[in-house]
């Protein structure tokens, strides 16, 4: 295991944007910068044993400074959407930023995806890391508490992405993390509806045309949500208007273990991508508003469905929906979250 530091770019007058570099013995690379804990680049090989690069993203820290469909990023204080910006807890009211209509998305206008990190790094003979530290002071983009926030990116020599995540509060506040990596793993060649993916998700949670949630849990059985037995993307994606966007309801033994989530599996590069996490909902986003307009990492055009994501979270407006398992976080209590990407190939 290796692991490389460089200065990434200057943000604004300060030299504190870092670009960490992890490999390990399958030559494996991960890269991620403190600034909003972005994933920058993800090379793996192919059944051919060729290294691609398999997130989208961008070159240079200017882009990522720049407006842009959440490549890579931590978001939060809360991922997702809350409806009509905003919430209430313990008989008070908060007001958050409406950045997606009239409601609020991934964490508001500056969320964390916007900050630089205080970040350190960690190596030894089976693992390599990045620790990220942020604190959040109280009413940030409208949310309660000075929040105290670690995540710490790990890769081994399995293959194995961890993303760890934890946070303390001095009063009670609701937290919701996740990373917002857009997959490819024909390595960025093409859209990806030639990925096969198996969700292991019985249900949904319904939302309106804004993507909110009416409260209705729903099952996937007899619609093009069903992704429970591997199925090809491009064959049901046209059925959905726009394409997916959707949070499945995770089907759990027990609430808070780690359990397995999904497979993506590209036949081209056979290239393989398990999830597995302790959250009870993945949102299923399949890169519906990219566009041309954006310039990639080598000047590739991310076109729509270019990219999928795959958010480990709790469900959508959950502070609003006091039946969703609950984002509440309270002194006393610590919010913790495991998320494993494994890369593998299948030939």
């Amino acid at each position: 295991m290796r692991i490389r530091k460089e200065y990434f770019e200057k943000h604004g007058k300060e030299k504190s944007v870092y670009l960490f570099t992890l490999i390990n013995e399958k030559g494996t690379e991960i890269k991620i910068t403190n600034y909003g804990g972005i994933v920058t680049s993800i090379k793996t090989a192919d059944k051919n044993k060729r290294i691609d690069d398999i997130v989208l993203g961008f070159d240079n820290l200017e882009q990522y400074e720049n407006e842009h469909p959440f490549f890579g990023v931590i978001c939060g204080r809360y991922a997702n959407r809350i409806s009509n910006a905003g919430f209430s807890l313990n008989g008070k009211t908060y007001n958050l930023a409406a950045n997606d209509g009239k409601n609020t998305l991934h964490g508001g206008i500056k969320g964390f995806d916007k900050v630089i990190w205080q970040a350190g790094s960690f190596e030894n003979e089976n693992e390599a890391g990045v620790k990220l530290n942020y604190l959040s002071p109280h009413l940030e983009e409208g949310f309660p508490g000075n929040l105290n926030v670690e995540v710490n990116y790990v890769l081994n020599n399995l293959n194995e992405f961890t993303i760890l995540y934890s946070a303390k509060t001095d009063e009670p506040t609701v937290v919701n993390l996740t990373s917002h990596c857009y997959f490819n793993l024909n390595g960025c060649k093409k859209e990806i509806y030639d990925h096969f993916i198996k969700i292991n998700a019985d249900n949904i949670t319904e939302a309106d045309n804004t993507r909110i949630p009416t409260g209705k849990i729903i099952p996937v059985a007899d619609t093009a949500l069903d992704f429970r037995k591997e199925f090809q993307i491009g064959k049901k994606i046209d059925k959905i208007h726009g394409g997916y966007d959707h949070n499945y309801v995770l089907n759990k033994i027990k609430t808070g273990e780690l359990a397995f989530a999904v497979k993506l599996y590209d036949p081209e590069s056979g290239r393989t991508l398990e999830v597995y996490t302790t959250e009870p909902g993945i949102q299923f986003y399949s890169g519906n508003y990219l566009n041309e307009n954006l310039n990639g990492k080598t000047g590739i055009k991310y076109k729509k469905h270019f990219g999928l994501c795959l958010e480990a979270q709790h469900f959508p407006d959950s502070p609003n929906n006091p039946e969703f398992p609950s984002t509440l976080l309270n002194p006393d209590k610590t919010y913790f979250q495991k998320t494993i990407y494994k890369f593998g190939v299948e030939k």
